[in-house]
């Protein structure tokens, strides 16, 4: 794990990376590391995160910013400039229901070769999917989803990356965590080692892969 600056920690994606964004509706984003990206201006990025925002909220400012070329998200609606843009063909967006989206997520943390679940199951969800039967039942074998970067907004952090959240910041950022081949963390306090007990450490610092300075 090492400690780099916001601007050299940005300058690492470059045009085109894919980005597993934590945060629900922006509460849990890291909100520093986005409002970078918007300055340097990337473009071409795929997103994989619950929502795209609002405007001026989150993720809403990469939409806002035309940077975004593909979202797969569980909802948009209320983001109205993400609709209009999906609208007007300058952004494909890959709708995906809210518990399979982590539980993909989580398959492509963990190894695995996807999940089987009935969401979906007789709904336009299926189309171009395997159906297995298991039990009498039909599923849908949902693939696994890894990114390039995982972008993860924590409340505390210690000296060797442990990570920490603060109530329902705790949402995808443990999971995406998981699920990215470069993990950058935005923490709003840094402390000294020690401070998080073993106990309350949510993610540890040997997923961690850079963490950013405050100041």
């Amino acid at each position: 794990m090492q400690t780099i600056s916001l601007e050299n920690a940005v300058s690492m994606i470059p045009d085109g990376a894919s980005l597993l964004v934590g945060g629900f509706m922006a509460v849990g984003s890291p909100q520093r590391v986005i409002d970078e990206i918007v300055r340097q201006g990337k473009k071409d990025l795929t997103v994989i995160a619950n929502d795209s925002a609002s405007p001026g909220h989150g993720i809403g400012k990469l939409i806002t910013a035309r940077l975004v070329h593909k979202l797969v998200v569980s909802h948009i609606g209320l983001n109205p400039e993400t609709q209009q843009q999906l609208l007007a063909g300058d952004i494909e967006c890959e709708l995906v229901p809210q518990g399979t989206l982590i539980e993909r997520i989580r398959a492509g943390g963990s190894g695995l070769g996807g999940v089987l679940t009935p969401t979906g199951v007789g709904t336009v969800v299926e189309e171009g999917k395997r159906k297995i039967e298991v039990g009498g039942r039909d599923f849908l074998l949902e693939l696994p989803i890894r990114a390039d970067f995982a972008l993860v907004g924590a409340f505390l952090a210690d000296y060797l990356g442990n990570l920490q959240y603060a109530l329902t910041a705790r949402n995808f950022n443990p999971v995406i965590a998981l699920a990215a081949d470069t993990v950058i963390v935005e923490a709003e306090n840094i402390v000294p080692t020690g401070v998080i007990s073993p106990d309350h450490v949510i993610t540890p610092g040997v997923l961690v892969d850079y963490l950013i300075a405050n100041g």
